[in-house]
């Protein structure tokens, strides 16, 4: 029986000029001077850095509810971010776009402003990460020109190194993507008819102002509000059972919860609406389920058999979007 290769642990890289180990080709020897090829030895590393999934990529940004419904729920909708850093010169305004022209990551207009577009598919499994990469490689584009999508890099900045946790983040819901065009009234007739079929699919949305993070919908068969919550996700059906099984998880006659989304790491509760409910009609209800879910909260006692039944149903209706 022929003999197994004796195991080596790859050595600690020995560069002359005291840098980080260079990525070379998966089958070439790995720069680090272990006589293994680079798949299996630094490789190795640098691949799981790179697509290990980071469950709440938003955490610790301002607003991270409305990151994750902009990302995932809402079709058109601007934000002002606001930087660490001052801007560089030449750049007068950076600005979250839920979706761009022709899916650009970001796109450096003409007057040198910078949008930044977060619905787009992303190469690895940070979302903040790519989108930090590719808002710095805006900054810097050519005005007129739009940024591609790439691989970023493993110890590249995040979107919580890039912004001011303390700036405001202030969604701003559109009807339509006229954001798009600088000069709306005056585009060409194929940049009108590529927007008027882009609204022809946006479906109708209103952020609540009465609560953080809640988007009223309109659908043809009936609408919907979609709560983005930022509390644990067992702690949070929890508490939804305890209202369910009690009857206080409605927003008013005809309104019922009917499950619930998962979404970067958090939980999106969802309720369909009548037809003619609108998202003015659900302000107040909704401040009053949030009042009665701070009390749901709060309880620490075990579920009673109604209740865990209802967080069963709720738990059934679940549906994971990322």
């Amino acid at each position: 029986m022929a003999k197994k290769r004796p195991q080596t642990k790859a050595k600690q890289p020995q560069l002359k000029d005291g840098g980080e180990i260079p990525v070379v080709g998966a089958r070439e020897p790995c720069p680090c001077g272990s006589g293994r090829r680079y798949k299996a030895c630094h490789g190795r590393a640098a691949a799981h850095a790179a697509t290990e999934l980071v469950h709440r990529p938003f955490e610790g940004l301002r607003g991270e509810g409305d990151w994750v419904a902009l990302r995932e729920l809402v079709p058109a909708a601007t934000v002002k971010l606001t930087l660490k850093e001052s801007l560089p010169e030449g750049v007068p305004s950076v600005t979250l776009a839920t979706v761009l022209p022709m899916a650009w990551p970001a796109l450096r207009r003409e007057d040198g402003s910078v949008l930044l577009g977060l619905q787009n598919d992303t190469s690895s499994g940070d979302i903040s990460r790519d989108l930090a990469d590719t808002l710095q490689r805006a900054l810097v584009a050519p005005p007129g020109t739009p940024v591609e999508g790439r691989r970023a890099p493993a110890d590249g900045p995040r979107l919580q190194d890039l912004l001011d946790p303390e700036g405001a983040f202030e969604p701003v819901v559109h009807s339509g993507f006229e954001f798009w065009v600088p000069d709306v009234e005056n585009s060409t007739p194929e940049v009108t008819a590529s927007l008027e079929r882009a609204n022809a699919a946006a479906i109708p949305t209103v952020k609540l102002s009465g609560v953080d993070a809640a988007y009223w919908c309109e659908t043809p068969d009936k609408n919907h509000l979609r709560w983005v919550m930022p509390y644990a996700e067992e702690q949070l059906l929890d508490a939804l059972a305890r209202l369910h099984a009690e009857g206080r998880s409605s927003l008013g006659e005809g309104t019922r919860l009917v499950g619930s989304f998962r979404a970067h790491g958090l939980t999106v509760p969802v309720w369909d609406l009548p037809s003619g409910v609108t998202a003015d009609d659900v302000e107040k209800p909704a401040a009053e389920f949030a009042e009665r879910l701070a009390g749901a909260l709060a309880m620490d006692t075990p579920l009673t058999a109604d209740e865990r039944r209802a967080r069963g149903g709720l738990t059934n209706r679940q549906v994971t979007l990322s």
